[in-house]
């Protein structure tokens, strides 16, 4: 019987250990992230909540200065995350983060999942229109085929 060697990360080798799900307060971004964390508790993972600041926001073609309209998402977000782990704390521990890039919402989760390391990628479904002309960010992450992808209705 040969020697098994250690060949340095591997994805999902014994469950996943990082859940990325992408947060943009949507309806649907909040229901993955209440199912990812399902998720993470169950296995034990770590959570890590991803916001991606888009680099040009729709507050800045109202006159909204950029930085402030994105941070101010940022911070609404990690608030709902805080208050609902407040409201289960003692019944429902989860390990989480809170991690914020820059870009197109695609390109974004995928720099999040390769620098995170992530075992496996949750979003919820896409609610706009748009997605029909350039395809939804979850069917782009699924047909990249690099992690698991769960898409949350």
């Amino acid at each position: 019987m040969s020697e098994q060697q250690p060949q340095g990360f591997e994805r999902g080798t014994d469950g996943p250990k990082v859940i990325v799900v992408g947060l943009d307060g949507s309806d649907s971004s909040m229901r993955a992230a209440a199912y990812a964390s399902g998720l993470a508790r169950r296995q034990n993972a770590l959570l890590a909540a991803v916001y991606v600041q888009p680099l040009m926001p729709a507050g800045a073609a109202l006159g909204a200065p950029v930085p402030d309209t994105a941070g101010e998402i940022a911070e609404g977000l990690v608030r709902e995350i805080r208050e609902a782990m407040e409201r289960v704390r003692g019944i429902w521990d989860v390990r989480w983060e809170f991690h914020t890039f820059r870009g197109d919402p695609y390109s974004g989760l995928v720099k999040a999942a390769d620098q995170l390391r992530a075992d496996a990628v949750v979003v919820g479904a896409s609610e706009s229109a748009g997605h029909r002309i350039i395809g939804s960010v979850a069917v782009r992450l699924v047909k990249a085929g690099r992690w698991p992808v769960t898409v949350v209705p």
